[in-house]
Formats: C-alpha cells, sequence, structure tokens
C-alpha cells in the first residue's frame, strides 16, 4: 500500500467552504489541504515543502477547474494563501480565523501586559469569540477604533539607538497586534453573512493533530513511506466522510 497513492475523491458539482491549511513534518515535508467544511471531506492536497503562492495559486485553479464551486474560504492568513486567493477567486467571500488572530494577540501582548493600551487591547482580542450578530460585531469595532484614538500617540511612539542611529517603533508587541487587527478587519466577520462559513480553522487543526498522531505511530517510516501513509490517511478519512 506504501508503494502507490490512492486516488482522492472529491465533491463534484458542490458548493464547499473551505478551510484551507498547512502543517509541517519532519523531513520537510508540507501537507496543504483544502479540505470542506460541509461535506468533511479533502478537496485537494499537497505535499511540498511549504507554503508557496505559486502552488496555492495553481491548486486554487486545478479546484475550480475540477467543477468546484467555493462559497467561502476560511484560512489563518497566510500572505502567500491570500495573494493566491485575491488572484484566482477574488469574488469568494475569505474569513480569517478569530482563534488564530486571538492566540497572536495573546502570545504577543503576554498574559499581563505593563501598558495600559496593551492591557485594554488585551481585554478587547479576548471579546472576540463572543461576537455572534452584526449589533456586536459593530460595537466590538466601535471599541477597537476608540482605543486605537486613545492610544495612537502611544502606538507610534518611537525610540533611538545611539549604536545603529535608527529608529523603532519603542510598543513593538502592542503595534503589532493593533496591524494584525486592522489588516484582517475587512475579512474577520464574513461568517456572520452564512453561517456555512466556520469563522475558525478549528476543524482543519483538530484534523491535523489526528494524522500526527497515527504518524508517529510509524516514526520509523523514511520520507518517501511517510509521504504515502498521509496520501492513503486522507483517503481513507475521505471514505469515512
Amino acid at each position: 500500500m506504501l508503494v502507490k497513492a490512492p486516488k482522492l475523491s472529491y465533491s463534484q458539482n458542490k458548493e464547499v467552504y473551505l478551510l484551507i491549511d498547512g502543517t509541517y513534518f519532519s523531513n520537510e515535508i508540507c501537507l496543504v489541504v483544502y479540505r470542506d467544511n460541509v461535506f468533511k471531506k479533502t478537496q485537494l492536497y499537497r505535499i511540498t515543502d511549504g507554503e508557496h503562492y505559486e502552488e496555492l495559486k495553481e491548486d486554487l485553479e486545478n479546484i475550480l477547474n475540477l467543477g468546484i464551486k467555493i462559497g467561502g474560504i476560511t484560512c489563518d492568513g497566510d500572505k502567500s494563501l491570500l495573494k493566491a486567493i485575491r488572484k484566482v477567486c477574488p469574488k469568494v467571500p475569505v474569513q480569517r480565523c478569530l482563534v488564530h488572530i486571538q492566540r497572536m494577540c495573546k502570545i504577543w501582548l503576554s498574559a499581563y501586559p505593563k501598558s495600559v493600551a496593551g492591557f485594554e487591547l488585551r481585554e478587547i482580542v479576548c471579546k472576540l469569540h463572543f461576537i455572534d450578530s452584526e449589533v456586536k460585531k459593530q460595537y466590538w469595532i466601535k471599541e477597537f477604533l476608540d482605543w486605537f484614538e486613545k492610544h495612537k500617540d502611544f502606538l507610534n511612539e518611537k525610540s533611538y539607538s545611539l549604536e545603529t542611529g535608527r529608529y523603532w517603533y519603542t510598543h513593538k508587541m502592542v503595534r503589532r497586534c493593533f496591524s494584525v487587527i486592522r489588516k484582517a478587519l475587512p475579512n474577520m466577520f464574513t461568517f456572520l453573512q452564512n453561517h456555512k462559513i466556520p469563522k475558525t480553522t478549528n476543524g482543519i487543526e483538530s484534523f491535523f493533530g489526528h494524522l500526527k498522531g497515527n504518524l508517529n505511530i510509524h516514526r520509523g517510516l523514511t520520507k518517501s513511506r511517510r509521504k504515502k501513509f498521509i496520501q492513503w490517511y486522507l483517503f481513507y478519512k475521505n471514505l469515512k466522510s
């Protein structure tokens, strides 16, 4: 079985709502999966060494060429993937994973931010998963924009290094969180317009976790056979769906 890879089935002539993400294994193996959140089936995958724009663009084109209609895409905001989506299917609704945004901001701000601005922004970020209506969305956005108006001088504050002769933003972690949210804002609440669009990539992350748990049982496999194992795993998972 580990000599020949199986042929993956897909949801032909059906509208799918894709969860797109990549995960990494040892031996420089990267698995990029395009998984439908409604039918719980992998529509397409690529085993490569990273998440590259040209490959992601080609994958999206192949999905459309198969006659699959994409109703929505949920992803973690990888720049190469967002660029590929804009190029291939610019009219498809995109949802940024709220858990990913929340998780990264909490890491950057830490559990106990030292600044008032950082503390207040962390509290705003923690409210993200409570948003389930247009009214709550508007209140959250207003709170975020009010926070920016209050602390924009703090965000733009710079320090100077005598050694390098350069300036840098003093509060770079707080600024980084603000920048991520500001850029993601147009695609953070797409799920409110269509309940079939998931607001997080949790579904595919748990899928990856189960795959890695099974693969770790066979740690002695060569790189080639590890790839075949992954392909057979995806094949059998689609049969069960």
